[in-house]
Protein backbone atom coordinates (compact mmCIF):
# COMPACT_ATOMS: atom_id res chain seq x y z
CA UNK A 1 0.00 0.00 0.00
CA UNK A 2 1.06 3.82 -1.05
CA UNK A 3 0.69 4.55 2.93
CA UNK A 4 3.27 1.93 4.11
CA UNK A 5 5.83 3.54 1.81
CA UNK A 6 9.13 5.65 3.09
CA UNK A 7 11.63 6.91 0.59
CA UNK A 8 13.41 9.80 1.78
CA UNK A 9 15.29 12.66 0.20
CA UNK A 10 13.92 14.19 -3.69
CA UNK A 11 12.60 10.45 -3.93
CA UNK A 12 10.01 11.52 -1.00
CA UNK A 13 8.99 14.31 -3.39
CA UNK A 14 8.45 12.64 -6.11
CA UNK A 15 6.38 10.26 -3.84
CA UNK A 16 3.94 13.13 -2.70
CA UNK A 17 3.47 14.06 -5.73
CA UNK A 18 2.16 10.53 -6.88
CA UNK A 19 -0.06 10.39 -3.63
CA UNK A 20 -2.01 13.82 -4.74
CA UNK A 21 -2.82 11.67 -8.08
CA UNK A 22 -4.38 8.85 -5.79
CA UNK A 23 -6.12 11.27 -3.18
CA UNK A 24 -8.02 12.81 -6.17
CA UNK A 25 -8.71 10.00 -7.73
CA UNK A 26 -10.26 8.71 -4.86
CA UNK A 27 -12.41 12.31 -4.52
CA UNK A 28 -10.69 13.82 -1.22
CA UNK A 29 -8.12 16.36 -2.97
CA UNK A 30 -8.59 19.62 -4.65
CA UNK A 31 -10.80 22.61 -4.42
CA UNK A 32 -13.32 23.63 -3.51
CA UNK A 33 -15.00 20.92 -1.00
CA UNK A 34 -18.72 21.78 -0.16
CA UNK A 35 -17.85 21.56 3.81
CA UNK A 36 -15.95 24.85 3.77
CA UNK A 37 -18.48 26.81 3.98
CA UNK A 38 -19.45 25.14 7.19
CA UNK A 39 -15.84 25.78 8.62
CA UNK A 40 -15.40 26.99 11.94
CA UNK A 41 -12.02 28.80 13.95
CA UNK A 42 -10.64 25.88 16.28
CA UNK A 43 -10.95 29.17 19.03
CA UNK A 44 -14.83 29.13 18.26
CA UNK A 45 -14.90 25.37 18.48
CA UNK A 46 -13.48 25.22 22.12
CA UNK A 47 -14.96 28.06 23.42
CA UNK A 48 -18.71 27.42 22.51
CA UNK A 49 -18.09 23.40 23.32
CA UNK A 50 -21.22 21.57 23.25
CA UNK A 51 -20.73 17.65 24.00
CA UNK A 52 -21.94 15.53 20.95
CA UNK A 53 -22.13 19.03 18.72
CA UNK A 54 -21.17 18.43 14.94
CA UNK A 55 -18.62 20.94 13.66
CA UNK A 56 -15.93 21.18 10.39
CA UNK A 57 -12.67 22.34 11.48
CA UNK A 58 -9.45 22.78 8.93
CA UNK A 59 -5.78 23.57 9.16
CA UNK A 60 -2.05 22.37 9.44
CA UNK A 61 -1.63 18.67 10.67
CA UNK A 62 0.94 19.20 12.93
CA UNK A 63 1.45 15.44 14.82
CA UNK A 64 0.12 12.23 13.86
CA UNK A 65 0.12 9.36 16.58
CA UNK A 66 -1.24 5.72 15.37
CA UNK A 67 -3.07 2.81 17.27
CA UNK A 68 -3.80 0.09 15.35
CA UNK A 69 -7.27 0.78 13.53
CA UNK A 70 -7.44 4.13 15.17
CA UNK A 71 -5.44 7.35 14.87
CA UNK A 72 -5.31 10.64 16.63
CA UNK A 73 -3.85 13.96 14.06
CA UNK A 74 -2.99 17.25 15.82
CA UNK A 75 -4.23 19.87 13.62
CA UNK A 76 -3.63 23.62 13.91
CA UNK A 77 -5.40 27.18 12.90
CA UNK A 78 -4.37 30.65 12.77
CA UNK A 79 -6.46 30.52 16.00
CA UNK A 80 -5.35 26.92 17.83
CA UNK A 81 -5.35 23.28 17.76
CA UNK A 82 -7.37 20.61 18.39
CA UNK A 83 -7.00 16.59 18.37
CA UNK A 84 -8.84 14.98 15.87
CA UNK A 85 -9.52 11.22 16.55
CA UNK A 86 -9.85 8.94 13.59
CA UNK A 87 -11.28 5.58 13.76
CA UNK A 88 -11.35 2.94 10.76
CA UNK A 89 -14.87 1.71 11.77
CA UNK A 90 -16.19 4.91 11.83
CA UNK A 91 -15.61 5.99 8.80
CA UNK A 92 -14.61 3.34 6.61
CA UNK A 93 -11.40 1.21 5.59
CA UNK A 94 -10.84 3.21 2.71
CA UNK A 95 -11.09 6.19 3.98
CA UNK A 96 -9.37 5.54 7.29
CA UNK A 97 -6.25 4.62 5.12
CA UNK A 98 -6.41 7.66 3.29
CA UNK A 99 -6.00 10.21 5.96
CA UNK A 100 -3.46 7.82 7.47
CA UNK A 101 -1.54 8.32 4.56
CA UNK A 102 -2.29 12.22 4.77
CA UNK A 103 1.60 13.99 5.99
CA UNK A 104 2.62 16.12 8.77
CA UNK A 105 1.93 19.45 7.14
CA UNK A 106 -0.64 18.89 4.46
CA UNK A 107 -3.72 21.24 5.09
CA UNK A 108 -6.42 19.13 5.83
CA UNK A 109 -10.73 19.34 6.50
CA UNK A 110 -12.45 17.09 9.84
CA UNK A 111 -16.35 16.92 9.89
CA UNK A 112 -17.27 14.99 13.21
CA UNK A 113 -18.63 15.26 16.59
CA UNK A 114 -16.49 16.82 19.75
CA UNK A 115 -16.07 15.21 22.80
CA UNK A 116 -13.51 14.51 25.60
CA UNK A 117 -11.15 12.07 26.29
CA UNK A 118 -10.57 10.06 29.55
CA UNK A 119 -7.93 12.92 30.15
CA UNK A 120 -10.72 15.64 29.52
CA UNK A 121 -8.73 16.94 26.08
CA UNK A 122 -10.83 18.22 23.81
CA UNK A 123 -11.05 15.82 20.45
CA UNK A 124 -13.06 15.81 17.13
CA UNK A 125 -14.55 12.20 16.36
CA UNK A 126 -14.28 12.11 12.49
CA UNK A 127 -16.72 11.23 10.26
CA UNK A 128 -15.21 12.85 7.18
CA UNK A 129 -12.13 14.04 6.21
CA UNK A 130 -10.91 15.97 3.33
CA UNK A 131 -7.01 17.17 1.88
CA UNK A 132 -6.84 20.81 0.52
CA UNK A 133 -3.19 21.21 0.66
CA UNK A 134 -0.52 18.94 0.49
CA UNK A 135 2.83 19.43 1.73
CA UNK A 136 5.69 18.63 -0.42
CA UNK A 137 8.77 19.93 1.76
CA UNK A 138 9.08 18.35 5.36
CA UNK A 139 8.02 20.79 8.32
CA UNK A 140 11.02 21.77 10.69
CA UNK A 141 11.85 19.08 13.33
CA UNK A 142 8.61 19.36 15.98
CA UNK A 143 11.54 19.67 19.37
CA UNK A 144 13.50 21.86 18.14
CA UNK A 145 11.94 23.68 15.62
CA UNK A 146 13.98 26.45 13.15
CA UNK A 147 16.58 27.33 14.74
CA UNK A 148 19.14 28.44 12.03
CA UNK A 149 18.69 32.43 11.66
CA UNK A 150 19.89 33.15 8.29
CA UNK A 151 16.16 30.35 7.49
CA UNK A 152 14.43 31.96 9.56
CA UNK A 153 14.64 35.10 8.37
CA UNK A 154 14.37 34.00 4.62
CA UNK A 155 11.70 31.59 5.01
CA UNK A 156 9.60 33.74 7.64
CA UNK A 157 6.64 31.28 6.69
CA UNK A 158 8.36 28.25 8.59
CA UNK A 159 9.70 30.06 11.45
CA UNK A 160 6.09 31.20 12.13
CA UNK A 161 4.95 27.42 11.47
CA UNK A 162 7.54 25.98 14.08
CA UNK A 163 7.76 28.70 16.38
CA UNK A 164 4.58 30.16 18.32
CA UNK A 165 6.69 32.49 19.93
CA UNK A 166 7.49 34.18 16.90
CA UNK A 167 4.02 34.38 16.03
CA UNK A 168 3.23 36.30 18.94
CA UNK A 169 5.48 38.49 18.21
CA UNK A 170 4.13 39.58 15.09
CA UNK A 171 0.94 39.56 16.49
CA UNK A 172 1.82 42.16 19.41
CA UNK A 173 3.35 44.64 16.94
CA UNK A 174 0.18 44.42 15.11
CA UNK A 175 -1.88 45.32 18.48
CA UNK A 176 0.77 48.15 18.77
CA UNK A 177 0.08 50.07 15.65
CA UNK A 178 -3.63 49.16 16.67
CA UNK A 179 -3.16 50.83 19.58
CA UNK A 180 -1.05 53.61 18.44
CA UNK A 181 -4.09 54.54 15.93
CA UNK A 182 -6.29 54.51 18.74
CA UNK A 183 -4.43 56.53 21.01
CA UNK A 184 -3.55 59.24 18.52
CA UNK A 185 -7.15 59.13 17.36
CA UNK A 186 -8.93 60.03 20.32
CA UNK A 187 -6.65 63.10 21.24
CA UNK A 188 -8.32 63.77 18.03
CA UNK A 189 -5.36 63.52 15.49
CA UNK A 190 -6.34 62.72 11.86
CA UNK A 191 -4.87 59.59 9.74
CA UNK A 192 -3.33 60.66 7.08
CA UNK A 193 -1.09 59.24 3.85
CA UNK A 194 1.40 61.15 1.99
CA UNK A 195 3.53 60.46 -1.48
CA UNK A 196 6.17 57.67 -1.10
CA UNK A 197 7.53 58.40 -4.34
CA UNK A 198 9.23 62.35 -3.91
CA UNK A 199 10.93 64.07 -6.95
CA UNK A 200 13.06 66.01 -4.24
CA UNK A 201 14.24 63.83 -1.41
CA UNK A 202 13.86 65.79 1.71
CA UNK A 203 12.45 65.63 5.60
CA UNK A 204 15.70 63.90 6.80
CA UNK A 205 18.95 63.27 6.33
CA UNK A 206 19.60 60.17 4.38
CA UNK A 207 21.32 58.61 1.22
CA UNK A 208 17.60 57.92 -1.19
CA UNK A 209 16.63 54.81 -3.29
CA UNK A 210 16.39 55.91 -6.90
CA UNK A 211 13.49 54.95 -8.96
CA UNK A 212 12.30 56.12 -12.55
CA UNK A 213 8.56 56.85 -13.86
CA UNK A 214 8.29 56.12 -17.85
CA UNK A 215 5.06 57.98 -18.84
CA UNK A 216 6.53 61.24 -17.05
CA UNK A 217 10.08 60.18 -17.56
CA UNK A 218 10.90 61.26 -14.29
CA UNK A 219 13.33 60.25 -12.08
CA UNK A 220 12.12 59.81 -8.23
CA UNK A 221 12.96 58.80 -4.97
CA UNK A 222 11.32 56.78 -2.44
CA UNK A 223 10.89 58.98 -0.10
CA UNK A 224 13.40 59.18 3.19
CA UNK A 225 10.81 61.02 5.35
CA UNK A 226 7.14 62.12 5.09
CA UNK A 227 8.02 65.43 7.01
CA UNK A 228 7.67 68.06 4.30
CA UNK A 229 4.38 66.53 3.24
CA UNK A 230 2.90 66.69 6.52
CA UNK A 231 3.98 70.05 7.06
CA UNK A 232 2.06 71.16 3.75
CA UNK A 233 -0.90 69.47 5.63
CA UNK A 234 -0.61 71.96 8.67
CA UNK A 235 -0.50 75.11 6.22
CA UNK A 236 -3.77 73.65 4.57
CA UNK A 237 -5.47 73.98 7.81
CA UNK A 238 -5.41 70.03 9.00
CA UNK A 239 -4.12 71.10 12.65
CA UNK A 240 -3.42 67.79 14.27
CA UNK A 241 -1.98 64.72 12.08
CA UNK A 242 -0.51 61.82 11.65
CA UNK A 243 0.69 59.02 9.01
CA UNK A 244 2.32 55.80 10.17
CA UNK A 245 4.54 55.13 7.69
CA UNK A 246 7.02 53.01 5.26
CA UNK A 247 10.48 54.77 4.69
CA UNK A 248 13.46 54.19 2.85
CA UNK A 249 17.34 54.95 3.19
CA UNK A 250 20.19 53.57 1.16
CA UNK A 251 22.77 52.98 3.82
CA UNK A 252 23.76 50.17 6.08
CA UNK A 253 22.10 47.36 7.89
CA UNK A 254 22.46 46.63 11.58
CA UNK A 255 20.99 45.12 14.47
CA UNK A 256 19.41 48.89 14.96
CA UNK A 257 19.12 49.63 11.12
CA UNK A 258 17.26 48.28 8.34
CA UNK A 259 16.67 49.95 4.81
CA UNK A 260 12.99 49.97 4.79
CA UNK A 261 11.59 50.54 8.10
CA UNK A 262 8.08 52.15 9.79
CA UNK A 263 7.64 55.40 10.96
CA UNK A 264 5.20 57.20 13.32
CA UNK A 265 5.17 61.14 12.53
CA UNK A 266 3.05 63.33 14.35
CA UNK A 267 2.55 67.30 13.56
CA UNK A 268 0.31 69.01 15.96
CA UNK A 269 -0.26 72.75 15.39
CA UNK A 270 -0.06 75.36 18.12
CA UNK A 271 2.25 73.02 20.13
CA UNK A 272 5.85 72.86 20.87
CA UNK A 273 8.48 70.33 21.63
CA UNK A 274 7.89 70.29 25.12
CA UNK A 275 3.71 69.14 24.36
CA UNK A 276 5.73 66.29 22.23
CA UNK A 277 7.53 65.51 25.10
CA UNK A 278 4.38 64.77 26.66
CA UNK A 279 2.85 63.40 23.86
CA UNK A 280 5.70 60.99 23.56
CA UNK A 281 5.65 59.88 27.50
CA UNK A 282 2.04 59.22 27.48
CA UNK A 283 2.20 57.21 24.45
CA UNK A 284 4.46 54.95 25.26
CA UNK A 285 3.21 54.30 28.42
CA UNK A 286 -0.59 53.70 27.20
CA UNK A 287 1.10 50.99 25.32
CA UNK A 288 2.64 49.29 28.42
CA UNK A 289 -0.59 49.11 30.44
CA UNK A 290 -2.68 48.15 27.17
CA UNK A 291 0.08 45.69 25.95
CA UNK A 292 1.72 44.61 28.80
CA UNK A 293 0.08 45.52 31.80
CA UNK A 294 3.30 46.65 33.46
CA UNK A 295 5.63 49.89 33.35
CA UNK A 296 8.28 47.60 33.74
CA UNK A 297 9.77 45.89 30.27
CA UNK A 298 12.94 43.36 30.67
CA UNK A 299 14.87 43.96 26.99
CA UNK A 300 18.05 41.99 26.84
CA UNK A 301 18.67 41.42 30.71
CA UNK A 302 17.81 44.74 31.34
CA UNK A 303 14.77 46.14 33.31
CA UNK A 304 13.48 49.32 31.74
CA UNK A 305 11.56 51.45 34.27
CA UNK A 306 8.84 53.28 32.47
CA UNK A 307 7.82 55.10 35.59
CA UNK A 308 11.25 56.75 35.34
CA UNK A 309 12.12 59.36 32.89
CA UNK A 310 14.98 61.30 32.52
CA UNK A 311 16.19 64.48 31.11
CA UNK A 312 19.72 65.45 30.25
CA UNK A 313 21.73 68.27 28.17
CA UNK A 314 23.64 67.06 25.10
CA UNK A 315 25.37 70.44 24.94
CA UNK A 316 26.49 69.63 29.02
CA UNK A 317 27.24 66.30 28.43
CA UNK A 318 29.47 67.04 25.34
CA UNK A 319 30.84 69.80 27.31
CA UNK A 320 32.10 67.60 30.23
CA UNK A 321 33.30 65.20 28.46
CA UNK A 322 34.69 66.65 25.13
CA UNK A 323 35.27 70.67 25.74
CA UNK A 324 32.74 71.35 22.66
CA UNK A 325 30.91 74.34 22.85
CA UNK A 326 27.42 75.28 21.35
CA UNK A 327 28.58 78.02 19.24
CA UNK A 328 32.47 75.36 18.22
CA UNK A 329 32.57 74.75 14.25
CA UNK A 330 32.73 71.64 12.71
CA UNK A 331 36.19 71.49 12.51
CA UNK A 332 36.30 73.09 16.34
CA UNK A 333 34.46 69.44 16.67
CA UNK A 334 36.44 67.46 14.56
CA UNK A 335 39.78 68.78 16.43
CA UNK A 336 38.35 68.34 20.10
CA UNK A 337 37.31 65.00 19.38
CA UNK A 338 40.25 63.52 17.59
CA UNK A 339 42.11 65.00 21.32
CA UNK A 340 39.95 62.62 22.90
CA UNK A 341 41.01 59.93 20.27
CA UNK A 342 37.72 59.37 19.19
CA UNK A 343 37.42 58.05 14.91
CA UNK A 344 36.18 61.21 13.04
CA UNK A 345 36.45 61.14 9.52
CA UNK A 346 36.46 65.47 8.04
CA UNK A 347 32.24 65.69 7.86
CA UNK A 348 30.23 64.85 10.77
CA UNK A 349 27.49 62.54 9.91
CA UNK A 350 24.03 62.16 11.38
CA UNK A 351 24.35 58.57 12.54
CA UNK A 352 28.01 59.48 14.61
CA UNK A 353 26.21 62.08 16.20
CA UNK A 354 23.41 59.57 17.40
CA UNK A 355 26.12 57.15 18.00
CA UNK A 356 27.82 59.73 19.98
CA UNK A 357 25.04 60.82 21.92
CA UNK A 358 24.08 56.74 22.41
CA UNK A 359 27.40 56.38 23.99
CA UNK A 360 26.97 59.42 26.81
CA UNK A 361 23.82 58.84 27.41
CA UNK A 362 23.88 55.07 27.60
CA UNK A 363 25.83 54.78 30.97
CA UNK A 364 23.15 57.30 32.54
CA UNK A 365 19.93 54.87 32.53
CA UNK A 366 18.80 52.18 30.61
CA UNK A 367 15.26 54.21 31.66
CA UNK A 368 14.03 56.49 29.25
CA UNK A 369 16.43 59.45 28.43
CA UNK A 370 15.04 62.79 26.94
CA UNK A 371 18.17 64.14 24.97
CA UNK A 372 18.08 67.74 24.85
CA UNK A 373 19.96 70.79 23.69
CA UNK A 374 21.29 69.82 20.58
CA UNK A 375 22.96 71.83 18.52
CA UNK A 376 21.04 74.00 15.68
CA UNK A 377 23.86 73.14 13.48
CA UNK A 378 22.47 69.93 13.33
CA UNK A 379 18.70 70.02 13.30
CA UNK A 380 17.25 72.42 9.90
CA UNK A 381 14.03 71.94 10.49
CA UNK A 382 14.03 72.80 14.31
CA UNK A 383 13.40 76.46 15.99
CA UNK A 384 16.17 77.43 17.42
CA UNK A 385 15.91 78.62 21.42
CA UNK A 386 15.47 82.06 21.95
CA UNK A 387 17.96 82.54 25.33
CA UNK A 388 20.72 80.62 23.01
CA UNK A 389 20.39 80.60 19.07
CA UNK A 390 23.20 77.84 19.09
CA UNK A 391 20.78 75.21 20.51
CA UNK A 392 17.48 74.05 18.94
CA UNK A 393 14.30 73.12 20.34
CA UNK A 394 14.53 69.62 19.97
CA UNK A 395 14.56 66.33 21.85
CA UNK A 396 15.74 62.28 21.17
CA UNK A 397 14.19 60.00 23.14
CA UNK A 398 16.30 57.21 24.25
CA UNK A 399 15.64 53.53 25.76
CA UNK A 400 17.81 51.07 27.01
CA UNK A 401 20.64 52.73 24.61
CA UNK A 402 18.04 52.67 21.42
CA UNK A 403 17.51 55.85 19.73
CA UNK A 404 13.20 55.66 19.55
CA UNK A 405 12.18 58.77 19.68
CA UNK A 406 12.59 62.49 17.82
CA UNK A 407 10.72 65.91 17.79
CA UNK A 408 11.17 69.49 17.17
CA UNK A 409 9.52 72.64 17.68
CA UNK A 410 9.05 73.61 13.83
CA UNK A 411 10.61 75.91 12.40
CA UNK A 412 8.05 77.80 10.54
CA UNK A 413 10.19 81.11 8.71
CA UNK A 414 10.32 80.94 5.07
CA UNK A 415 13.15 82.93 5.20
CA UNK A 416 15.06 81.15 7.65
CA UNK A 417 13.79 78.04 6.36
CA UNK A 418 15.60 78.58 3.12
CA UNK A 419 18.86 79.79 4.70
CA UNK A 420 19.22 76.83 6.25
CA UNK A 421 18.76 74.77 3.74
CA UNK A 422 21.13 76.29 1.39
CA UNK A 423 23.77 76.02 4.27
CA UNK A 424 23.08 72.76 5.11
CA UNK A 425 23.75 72.18 1.37
CA UNK A 426 27.02 74.21 0.73
CA UNK A 427 29.64 72.51 1.93
CA UNK A 428 28.77 69.10 0.52
CA UNK A 429 30.23 67.14 -2.39
CA UNK A 430 28.87 67.80 -5.27
CA UNK A 431 27.54 64.21 -6.25
CA UNK A 432 25.91 64.49 -2.71
CA UNK A 433 23.91 67.65 -3.06
CA UNK A 434 20.30 67.12 -3.07
CA UNK A 435 17.77 70.37 -4.87
CA UNK A 436 16.07 72.42 -2.41
CA UNK A 437 12.30 71.74 -2.19
CA UNK A 438 10.86 74.97 -3.57
CA UNK A 439 7.20 74.15 -3.35
CA UNK A 440 7.67 73.18 0.46
CA UNK A 441 9.15 76.72 0.57
CA UNK A 442 6.72 78.38 -1.19
CA UNK A 443 4.04 76.66 1.36
CA UNK A 444 5.57 78.15 4.36
CA UNK A 445 5.30 81.70 2.76
CA UNK A 446 1.72 80.92 2.92
CA UNK A 447 2.03 80.64 6.49
CA UNK A 448 2.28 77.75 8.72
CA UNK A 449 1.29 77.98 12.63
CA UNK A 450 3.91 76.93 15.00
CA UNK A 451 3.79 73.56 15.43
CA UNK A 452 5.40 70.63 17.30
CA UNK A 453 6.56 66.94 15.32
CA UNK A 454 7.15 63.77 16.67
CA UNK A 455 8.78 60.61 14.92
CA UNK A 456 8.99 57.11 16.54
CA UNK A 457 10.82 54.52 15.46
CA UNK A 458 7.96 51.79 15.53
CA UNK A 459 10.50 48.65 14.71
CA UNK A 460 13.07 49.93 17.58
CA UNK A 461 9.90 50.66 19.93
CA UNK A 462 8.73 46.74 19.03
CA UNK A 463 12.32 45.65 19.83
CA UNK A 464 12.25 47.34 23.48
CA UNK A 465 8.26 45.86 23.92
CA UNK A 466 9.06 41.99 22.69
CA UNK A 467 13.04 41.83 24.22
CA UNK A 468 14.46 41.25 20.67
CA UNK A 469 17.92 41.85 19.76
CA UNK A 470 17.71 42.97 16.25
CA UNK A 471 15.63 44.89 14.07
CA UNK A 472 14.97 41.65 11.90
CA UNK A 473 13.36 39.79 14.63
CA UNK A 474 10.24 42.25 14.31
CA UNK A 475 10.00 43.24 10.68
CA UNK A 476 8.11 40.03 9.00
CA UNK A 477 10.15 39.83 5.98
CA UNK A 478 13.16 41.97 6.45
CA UNK A 479 15.24 42.84 3.23
CA UNK A 480 18.46 40.04 3.21
CA UNK A 481 21.36 40.03 1.17
CA UNK A 482 21.10 37.26 -2.12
Amino acid sequence: MLYNYKIMGENELIFKKEKIKLFQSQGIYDYPCAWLKERRSIAEVRNNFNESQEVVIAGRLMAKRLHGKALFWDIKDFSGKLQVYVKEDQIGKELFNMVKDFDIGDIALFRGQLFKTRTQELTLNAKGAYLLSKSLRPLPEKWHGLRDIEIRYRQRYLDIISNEKVKEIFLMRTKMIKHIRSFLDNLGFIEVETPMMHPIPGGARGRPFKTYHNEYGLELYLRIAPELYLKRLLVAGFEKVYELNRNFRNEGISTKHSPEFTMLEVYSAYSDYRDMMDLTKNLILHLAHTLLGTEKLNYQSKIVDLSKWQEVSFAKLVKENYDINPEDDLDTWIDKLRKKNIAVGDNLSRSFIINLISELVEPASDNPVFVTDLFTVFCPLAKRKKDNPYLSERFELFIAGLEIANAYSELNDPIEQRRRFEEEIKDLPKEERKEIDEDFLLSLEYGMPPAGGLGIGIDRLAMVFLDQPSIKDVIIFPLLKP
